[in-house]
Formats: C-alpha cells, sequence, structure tokens
C-alpha cells in the first residue's frame, strides 16, 4: 500500500515528511508557500500540490529542489530561488508536471551527469536561463520559457533531450543555444524575441529541428556552426537578423524551409488564389455579413504584411474565430474557405482542415483529456482546427466527473503558445457560446472576431434549394418556386430550424416523391420528366394540400 504523508497537516515542513517518507511515498502539500530548500539524495517520492504551492528559497543558499539519482515525479508545485538554479537534477530521474520555476541567477532547471527529465506544461519564467542539459536527456512537452535574461535553453555535453510543442520567447542573447557535440530533437516549438539568434548550434553538434517557427529575433534566426550537422525539416524563419538561416560551409544540414504538411516560408502568396476563394465566398447565398467580416480580416492580413515589408511595425494577430448561429446557415463552408485563404496568403502552411467534436477532446480518466486534446490540436497544425458545439465541453451534462473542462484549459495553452501556426474555430448557438466563453478567463481573449451567421429567409432558401437542385441535375417545374417560398416562410425559427440542412431535406422528400411519381406514368419517362420536380412532389413530400 502506497504511503501519503500530508504536509502540513501531519508534518511542519516538506523536510519533516520527507525525512521519514518511505520509497514510493507520497507527500501532498497544502496550498501556501514555504520557505525552505529540498534536498532529494536517491530518494523514490512523489511531490502533489493541493491548491497553490510555492517551494521559496530565494532567501537561503542553494536551489529550491535538488535532486540526486533516484526517481522523483512533482506535480504543481512552483520553485523560486536567489542566486541558484530553481531545479538541480543530478543523475536519476525528475518528472515534473505543471511546475513553475523562477530564479534570480541560475538556470529555471539545470539537469546533468546521465539525468532523465520528464517535464510537461512547465513554466521558466524568471532565470539567467530557462532549460540546461548537459550530458542529460528526456522531454520537454507542452512548456514555456519567457523573460530570460541570457540563453532561453541550453544543451550541453553530449545531451539529447526532445523539446516539443515548447515555446522559447523574450531572452536576453539566444533563444536555444545547441554545443558540445549535443543531438537534441527540436519538433513543433516557437522561438521569438532573442536578443540574438534563434537557434545557434556549434562545437560538432548534430540537432534535428522539425516544423519549428523562428520569428522576431535580433540575429538570424538559425545558425549551424563549423563541423555541425543539422537536420531543418519543414521550419518557418521569418522577421530575423540576416541572414534568416545561416549554414557555415563546413557544415552538413539538410534545410527544408517549405515542406509539405510542415511550415511553409514566409510571404508565399499565391494572388490568384486568394482572388478564387473570396469569389467563392461571394457566391455562397445570403451571410452578407460574414462575407464582410471574412473580407476584412484578408484585408488587415494583406496590410499588415505590407507593414512588415515598409520595415514598420505589426502587432500580433489572432486567427482564431468565433461562429455563432443555427445549423445549416454555412459555419463549416466558411471555415474551409477561411482556411484556405490563410494557405494563399501565407499564413498558415496547408490549410488542411480537421473537425472535430466533443467526443474527439474529452478523455474518460484523469490525464487522459488533456492527451486527446493536445493530440487533436498538433493533427491539425499548419491549417483549420474546427470545433463544432464547442459549448457542450463548458456542460458536466450531470456527471461529477466531467473533463469538458480541462479539455477548454488545454486549448486556451496551446493556442496561444501556437498562434501563428493553427486557426481555431469554435461554433455553436449564440446563447451557449456566450457561455462557452465564460469557462475560463483567458479563452475569450484568445478569438479575433466573434461572426454572427444569422438564419436563412424563405427567398435565400428557394435560391439554396434550386442550386442544390441543379447540382444534381434537377430542375424546377413553373409555379414550383412560388410554392417552396410559401412553404419556408411558413416554417417556424426555432432552434430546431435547420436553415439549409431544411431545403437538403425537403429536396431528398420530393426526389422520392417524384419516383412515386414517375412510376405510376405507366410509360418510360423522358429526360426532361427524369429532371423536373413539380408542385404536386412538393405537395406529397410535405403532405400538404389535396
Amino acid at each position: 500500500m502506497v504511503s501519503t504523508l500530508a504536509v502540513p497537516g501531519s508534518y511542519p515542513t516538506v523536510r519533516d515528511a520527507l525525512e521519514v517518507a518511505p520509497d514510493g511515498a507520497i507527500v501532498t502539500l497544502a496550498a501556501g508557500t514555504y520557505r525552505e530548500r529540498l534536498e532529494l539524495d536517491r530518494r523514490d517520492l512523489t511531490l502533489r500540490a493541493l491548491g497553490e504551492v510555492i517551494v521559496d528559497a530565494s532567501e537561503l543558499d542553494g536551489p529550491a529542489l535538488a535532486i540526486t539519482g533516484g526517481r522523483v515525479d512533482v506535480e504543481g508545485v512552483s520553485f523560486t530561488s536567489g542566486d541558484y538554479p530553481a531545479v538541480v537534477v543530478t543523475g536519476g530521474r525528475l518528472t515534473l508536471r505543471k511546475c513553475e520555476l523562477q530564479a534570480g541567477f541560475g538556470a529555471g532547471l539545470q539537469a546533468a551527469d546521465g539525468a532523465t527529465v520528464e517535464a510537461s506544461e512547465v513554466r521558466v519564467l524568471r532565470a539567467q536561463y530557462g532549460f540546461v542539459f548537459s550530458d542529460a536527456g528526456g522531454t520537454v512537452e507542452s512548456s514555456e520559457v519567457r523573460g530570460i535574461s541570457d540563453d532561453g535553453v541550453i544543451v550541453r555535453l553530449g545531451a539529447d533531450p526532445v523539446l516539443r510543442g515548447t515555446t522559447v520567447a523574450e531572452c536576453g542573447y539566444r533563444g536555444i543555444y545547441i554545443y558540445q557535440s549535443s543531438r537534441p530533437v527540436i519538433e513543433r516549438c516557437d522561438v521569438s524575441g532573442a536578443g540574438d539568434a534563434g537557434i545557434v548550434v556549434a562545437h560538432g553538434s548534430a540537432p534535428r529541428i522539425v516544423e519549428t517557427r523562428v520569428h522576431e529575433t535580433i540575429g538570424p534566426g538559425i545558425v549551424v556552426g563549423p563541423g555541425c550537422t543539422a537536420t531543418i525539416e519543414r521550419c518557418r524563419v521569418e522577421q530575423t537578423g540576416e541572414p534568416s538561416v545561416h549554414i557555415d560551409p563546413t557544415a552538413t544540414a539538410t534545410v527544408d524551409l517549405t515542406g509539405s504538411g510542415g511550415l511553409s516560408k514566409a510571404g508565399a502568396h499565391d494572388d490568384a488564389d486568394v482572388e478564387r476563394l473570396l469569389s467563392e465566398l461571394d457566391s455562397m447565398i445570403g451571410l452578407a455579413g460574414v462575407k464582410g467580416e471574412v473580407r476584412a480580416l484578408i484585408d488587415e492580413i494583406q496590410v499588415n504584411e505590407w507593414r512588415r515589408s515598409a520595415g514598420l511595425s505589426v502587432g500580433a494577430v489572432s486567427h482564431h474565430l468565433i461562429f455563432t448561429g443555427a445549423p445549416g446557415t454555412g459555419k463549416t463552408t466558411v471555415a474551409r474557405i477561411y482556411g484556405q485563404l490563410l494557405k494563399a496568403l501565407g499564413v498558415l502552411p496547408n490549410g488542411q482542415f480537421r473537425e472535430v467534436s466533443r467526443r474527439d477532446l474529452v478523455g474518460q480518466y484523469i490525464g487522459h483529456t488533456a492527451e486527446k486534446a493536445t493530440s487533436v490540436f498538433e493533427d491539425a497544425m499548419g491549417g483549420v482546427l474546427f470545433i463544432d458545439e464547442a459549448y457542450t465541453l463548458a456542460r458536466a451534462g450531470g456527471t461529477a466527473a466531467d473533463f469538458g473542462q480541462e479539455a477548454i484549459d488545454t486549448l486556451v495553452k496551446l493556442m496561444e503558445d501556437h498562434r501563428d501556426q493553427v486557426a481555431v474555430i469554435v461554433a455553436g448557438y449564440t446563447r451557449e457560446m456566450a457561455d462557452f466563453l465564460d469557462a475560463n478567463s483567458g479563452l475569450a481573449s484568445r478569438f479575433a472576431k466573434t461572426l454572427e451567421f444569422e438564419n436563412y429567409g424563405a427567398d435565400e432558401l428557394v435560391m439554396i434549394a434550386d442550386r442544390i437542385a441543379r447540382n444534381d441535375d434537377y430542375i424546377f417545374a413553373a409555379g414550383l418556386p412560388t410554392a417552396l417560398h410559401a412553404y419556408f416562410s411558413g416554417l417556424e425559427r426555432d432552434r430546431n430550424f435547420g436553415n439549409a440542412r431544411e431545403a437538403r431535406k425537403l429536396l431528398e422528400g420530393m426526389r422520392k416523391a417524384q419516383s412515386g411519381r414517375l412510376r405510376a406514368m405507366g410509360r418510360m419517362p423522358s429526360r426532361d420528366d427524369l429532371r423536373t420536380l413539380m408542385v404536386d412532389d412538393l405537395r406529397t413530400a410535405t403532405r400538404t394540400g389535396p
């Protein structure tokens, strides 16, 4: 049976609990600030926060957490140090989940001597360095390094960690520095705001950099030094110092900045495709307000590109949108066109469209939802993630163990970390979507705009029905458009009203009615007979009239 020790319930300090905890024990920390240092030598323990927990060693001599060997899991704890690293792990294995690290002088986390670090959703927000790996490995995933005075991430002495889905921003010197024969993998990361170069490879190192964006750096985006071997696949490098990518003549490097399915080179505009897609949008029936909003968004993207080319400042722009309105009003179609427009403008690399609902995002046990939501999000990278009936994520459905909120919280963080790599569109009924936005304090701010899709009027539904029919090689007989208008005008516009779906459903019924009518003719129908839908077919389909 696993031993659980509570602090401060049974023990006044964390160190008191650690001294007596057997291997395999769980030490739970009640919310509060613990002004002490934790030192673990070859221990097998779990530290778990029950609320907001800070281990503050800023006035003490040494790291807030020092681990030598063993196996330690930490969840939900913030570590703060003064003139030392916040966390030091030498050998052994450390797992950090949902932790925050701060250090006045030194690294947020320093791993050495064969240590393995598994970090997920870890934030280093103030330190001399963010993560430092020296002859160490592991994985840093869905994490953030921001506001660092020197290098954001250092990988040295043959270290081979994997950095995945992590943001490195606002560092005083380099974003990521790889040297001394190290072999890291940097995958789907975002590196920006470096005071020098974004990523530097030196001293015989051999990294693999995949689907990573490097932007807004004072120095070059990526530098590969003498004698190094680097693989740079499907990356995007923009708004950096010159040159954007520098490869030393003695280095061996494979560089792909435009790979299919990855991140494309900035500025790859296709003006003809933009105009084609805008014409396709204009050809949709109704939706005047929506069309105007989409055009305004496209205009803003174009003007920002002109400003960037002129050397003027450009603010951060979110491509995430909210679509509100009843079903059948064209939300999915507009979302597809919007994604293709972003691709044609060079904003997104592929414009692929991934439509999901609650069941694709929400798991059935603790930890499963974050995994599912992250996987779905990563699959949509480079294109549009369309979440239909998104408001259902904020409903517990009458059950105590509902993980919809976890899905929302996961999406909020991913949307911010990867706002330039994906467009998230959430859709649903107007009133319910307002409740959805209240589910997380940062959710509404992630979206650039709300587009309201209004119900179609009778005139528009007749036009939609006519277009659907013509696409299927049917025509309307005289008098049928007028009869259709009367029918659509009589439909109640409640929340069950399906808009274009009503027109499609009605045509299905009319085609069935036509089939019965033609079979009863007693002769082979002509080509015109096979194509023509009549008022009688409408009456049969709707069971109205004599």
